[in-house]
């Protein structure tokens, strides 16, 4: 396997370079008869595109879909939908200075060593552009989701330091760094824009909620609900941590403070385990957070080496987002909704 497929019933194949001639995704698995087209797909598409605002990086691409199998007539046949997005705005020439180096925080190293060849040109197959076939894909299982009431939400809490205080999720689209407090959302800002100034990046912190998810899914004991959504988030570039409900602050809970009490006729008093239990979910909304790492591209000076060994400095030099978090939010929605998806349909075979 390549590591380049996810799911057992319902599953995803991206594929394509950030340089390359496009980017997409092949799924399988899609319930026959689901209605879909290209507006359904491009709608989640356009959130993550980049050139959307002052914070995130000015390569400009429509990032347009085009569906080439699986539909007809406006409905999923059940065959695989492949979706392609071509790359227009790459300017390949801007990474010629580190075709022979490793760059601080990236894979260049990494990949180099397990393939013994790397595409240096934008990362390559290690960018943030292969998640453009993961949002496609995501459209999909959001649809199919949304039939189930179901309904996904991440939003950015967190960006240099800089927390929320406040949950008004009506105002998550409607500022540039997708925050969920208005007032945060101007410092963030101008917290990326002064790192972007001084060629540096920040990271920061994703807060997704899950509801309308009954009590019962999750496969114990390897796949774990929670184990799964950690899995698919994780694997998002950028990503470096998760927790669930409480998460790390557990730790200085007491039993009696962190264990959600029962309520009749079966309901919780408290979420301190972010709406899964024992990997399986128990009704209540399921809530994470993420770690996003700084953007590791940045134009000041790092020390590294060449190819060869031999000590060397990087700069990288192009188009790239000084935070990764206003166009991850997309991303950690789209892959939560593959996982429950995927989920969901095995938990329909256990009826069988």
């Amino acid at each position: 396997m390549s590591g380049s497929v996810y799911g057992k019933l319902f599953t995803v194949s991206t594929f394509g370079e950030s340089h390359g001639k496009a980017v997409g995704v092949v799924v399988d698995g899609i319930t026959p008869g689901l209605e879909l087209n290209e507006a359904d797909v491009q709608q989640e598409l356009d959130r993550r595109k980049p050139g959307q605002s002052a914070v995130t990086t000015p390569r400009q691409e429509s990032d347009t879909v085009h569906i080439m199998s699986g539909i007809f007539e406006g409905k999923a046949t059940g065959t695989p939908l492949m979706m392609i997005i071509h790359n227009a705005d790459f300017r390949s020439n801007d990474y010629g200075n580190i075709m022979k180096l490793f760059r601080p925080g990236h894979a260049d190293y990494t990949y180099l060593k397990k393939y013994g060849i790397r595409d240096h040109r934008g990362s390559g197959r290690a960018s943030g552009r292969e998640t453009a076939g993961r949002v496609a894909a995501g459209a999909v299982a959001k649809k199919l989701l949304a039939e189930k009431g179901i309904s996904i939400k991440a939003y950015t809490v967190n960006i240099g330091g800089i927390k929320c205080e406040k949950y008004i999720p009506e105002t998550i689209e409607s500022n540039p760094v997708r925050a969920c407090d208005p007032e945060a959302a101007v410092k963030m800002e101008a917290r990326i824009i002064a790192a972007a100034k001084e060629g540096n990046s920040v990271g920061g912190v994703i807060e997704c909620r899950i509801n309308g998810l009954s009590a019962g899914l999750g496969e114990p004991v390897f796949d774990k609900l929670d184990a799964e959504l950690a899995k698919g988030i994780i694997s998002v570039g950028g990503v470096k941590g998760i927790e669930f409900g409480a998460g790390f602050a557990a730790a200085a809970m007491t039993g009696k403070e962190h264990n959600d009490g029962m309520l009749p006729p079966d309901k919780f008093s408290s979420n301190n385990a972010g709406g899964i239990i024992g990997g399986i979910s128990t009704g209540e909304e399921i809530i994470f957070r993420v770690a996003v790492k700084p953007t590791s591209s940045i134009s000041q000076q790092q020390t590294t080496i060449d190819i060869d060994g031999k000590p060397a400095v990087c700069e990288t030099h192009g188009r790239h987002d000084p935070c990764l978090c206003p166009r991850i939010v997309p991303v950690i929605e789209a892959m939560s909704a593959i996982v429950l998806i995927d989920m969901l349909k095995q938990q329909a075979a256990l009826r069988y």
